[in-house]
């Protein structure tokens, strides 16, 4: 092909660009068919129905309305929407009325379907002159970003009609203003700065004396933030207590921030909150008044008086009686008030000595409890815990026990996420026999998983409590093991909970620990982002990790006296092998000998074969090698490649033999034999 050059002599590449760079007016348009001009309404409808196959139905003011299922055409759709059902409505003046588009899709929100409704309209003001089919491609090329932008704000109007009569006018009449009670002004209860830390260390001393009494009980529990504690409750007389207070079986006791500031209220579960509030706040009443008791006491003093606190709180009131005034004569009255004040002035030999508040406890006929009878017996637990009680019917909603070994995620990244919770779990553990790693997959919530090492073949078992991930909390749940220790979290499997809908998601998300994982919700289409960059194993007290089972007994080693670096005696030989450079360790006794023959002359067992031995050389104990030392490297055999005789083996290789061996030249060429015959 011969280039073309112009009058300046251009190359053919600046000829090219040349051509690409022509005038508006020499471009060509794109050829019309001859029918689309003349009936252009018809032409696009009849491309709508050979492309999409819609349902036609005629609308009033002549126009056609077009039902039909739009499927995205992008295989990287990132929404769960399978088509896009349209009704378009092609008016009888089009193209000089726009088209109309809605969406009927149930599935989708109004408020993303107005979105879509409002990208159409937009195309077909831009796109002015396009046929109904680009329009359409248009939209689909445009779904992910309409579905993509914030929901339009949406707004429901009803409307009611009264079918009432009008009622007849009434002449309005002022009625008198009610007088407006004002409440008493209560100022806040304020503390020093000395007060709040003094109550802390004293709330962090006394919790801990409570944690070590009930901590170990199988009913025990406390929640997430340190507040609430549920204890079992055994009370000393059952059977005196009301009926509606006999099923109790244990108490939540809230421990405010600032105890004893504040005061101690609980809680009695398993029972109605008709009979359970009355004795609730007597019993908070005492305890505010009695500031010097430990919570230890206050359990204790529950258990041992709640017969007592029944019968009072639900002791009716007493009804007030007025006396009438006696009259008194006043010389009397002076005689009296003489001889009161001379007996005030002298002394007396009469004490008055209370009353022990053991007593006032152990009465059985109901009599009244004062403040007195509060009694502090912190070693006291008769009625005050029972192991075999049950916790029921609590309202904690954290009821995870904090025991074992914590999971948690300290730097976690929540992006649009209002909850997230691990549904299985993968771990790596380590035997804690042999140390050896080992996987436990697909690990259920709450369901034991047992399992045995892999090299020692230890029995373990795992169990998994999890619990909710959220901006105010990093903990995922607890792990229980037995016979084994967290080592490593494998790709796992998270449920995140969607922060705009609430909805949590229908399939779990396998994640790796440092990697960003990234979904949209199937409800709203909120995308969301979470990140695990660092995994934390914290033990807490009481830990649930139980020793292993119990092995057959070892062997002592015995101590040899030997020092690293130094040869051994002989270098290691014996009279049966001079060149065995070695001692070795037998299986069978866990005894040092320098043979087999050694072992057997000293010990009366059969020999099993040794799989470690000490180098004669540098006295290191190592495993059983052939030939060389794994620490100095020297031949353990004498010469290295001579192939000499060695604990009742040797070569068998000709030229490997020395020259004074009889079988180095035996029967080589028949020499030998003739030689043999002959004599």
């Amino acid at each position: 092909m011969i280039p073309i050059r112009n009058k300046g002599g251009n190359s053919p590449r600046s000829s090219k660009q040349a051509v690409n760079e022509a005038p508006a007016s020499r471009v060509v348009p794109k050829p019309v068919p001859e029918r689309q001009v003349k009936d252009a309404r018809g032409y696009q409808i009849e491309q709508l129905r050979r492309r999409f196959s819609p349902k036609e139905s005629s609308l009033e003011n002549g126009g056609s309305a077009f039902l039909f299922d739009l499927k995205p055409s992008d295989p990287d759709f990132p929404y769960d929407l399978d088509h896009l059902e349209v009704d378009l409505r092609v008016p009888a003046a089009y193209p000089a009325a726009p088209p109309q588009l809605s969406v009927k899709n149930r599935d989708i929100p109004r408020g993303f379907a107005i979105n879509i409704e409002k990208g159409w309209a937009k195309l077909v003001e831009e796109k002015k002159g396009a046929t109904l089919l680009a329009l359409t491609n248009a939209l689909d090329k445009n779904l992910e970003s309409f579905l993509s932008e914030q929901k339009a704000e949406t707004v429901k109007l009803m409307t009611f009609k009264d079918t009432k009569p009008e009622p007849a006018p009434v002449e309005p009449v002022a009625a008198p203003k009610p007088a407006v009670e004002r409440r008493p002004y209560i100022p806040r209860e304020s503390f020093t700065r000395d007060q709040i830390a003094e109550a802390k260390a004293r709330r962090v001393q006394e919790v801990r004396q409570l944690e070590a009494r009930m901590g170990k009980l199988p009913s025990y529990q406390k929640s997430s933030d340190g507040i609430i504690y549920t204890l079992p409750l055994e009370p000393k007389r059952r059977t005196q207590l009301p009926i509606g207070l006999q099923g109790v079986n244990s108490v939540q006791l809230v421990i405010p921030l600032l105890y004893p500031l504040q005061p101690l209220r609980v809680l009695l579960n398993e029972v109605e909150s008709e009979d359970a509030e009355p004795l609730e706040e007597l019993f908070s009443q005492k305890a505010m008044n009695r500031k010097d008791m430990t919570l230890t006491s206050h359990v204790n003093y529950l258990a041992q008086n709640l017969h007592a606190l029944a019968k009072e709180a639900h002791k009716p009131s007493p009804v007030s009686v007025t006396v009438p005034e006696s009259r008194v004569d006043p010389a009397t009255e002076a005689k009296e008030a003489e001889h009161t004040s001379t007996l005030g002035n002298e002394k007396t030999h009469i004490h008055v000595i209370p009353r022990p508040p053991e007593w006032t406890m152990g009465e059985s006929d109901g009599s009244e409890t004062d403040d007195d009878d509060y009694s502090e017996d912190e070693d006291e637990d008769e009625g005050g815990v029972t192991i075999d009680a049950e916790a029921g019917g609590s309202a904690i909603p954290t009821q995870t026990s904090e025991t074992g070994i914590a999971i948690s995620f300290p730097s976690i990244e929540l992006h649009g996420i209002e909850l997230l919770q691990i549904s299985l779990l993968n771990l790596s553990v380590k035997c804690n026999r042999c140390k050896t790693i080992n996987e436990i997959t697909s690990l259920p919530p709450n369901h034991p998983k047992p399992s045995s090492c892999k090299k020692c073949a230890t029995a373990f078992s795992v169990t998994f409590r999890p619990e909710l991930i959220h901006a105010n909390s990093t903990r995922a749940g607890f792990i229980d093991a037995a016979g084994c220790n967290p080592n490593d979290l494998l790709p796992s499997s998270f449920i995140p909970t969607c922060s705009s809908c609430s909805t949590p998601s229908s399939q779990p998300l396998l994640s790796v620990r440092g990697d960003t994982t990234t979904n949209v919700c199937r409800t709203c289409h909120h995308r969301f982002t979470y990140s695990l960059p660092t995994v934390k194993f914290l033990s807490y007290a009481p830990g649930a990790n139980t020793p292993p089972p119990p092995t057959a007994p070892r062997h002592r080693l015995e101590k040899l006296g030997l020092h690293p670096g130094e040869p051994l005696p002989d270098r290691g030989a014996c009279a049966h092998y001079r060149k065995s450079h070695r001692w070795f360790r037998f299986s069978c006794c866990s005894k040092v000998y320098p043979c087999d023959r050694c072992h057997d002359a000293e010990e009366q067992h059969e020999m099993e074969w040794a799989t470690r031995m000490i180098c004669g050389f540098c006295s290191r104990e190592q495993r059983f090698a052939v030939e060389s030392c794994a620490f100095c490297g020297r031949s353990v055999i004498g010469k290295r490649g001579k192939g000499f005789w060695e604990g009742g083996k040797g070569t068998r290789d000709r030229v490997l033999m020395r020259r004074g061996d009889k079988r180095k030249y035996r029967r080589v060429g028949g020499t030998v034999g003739k030689k043999r015959d002959e004599d």
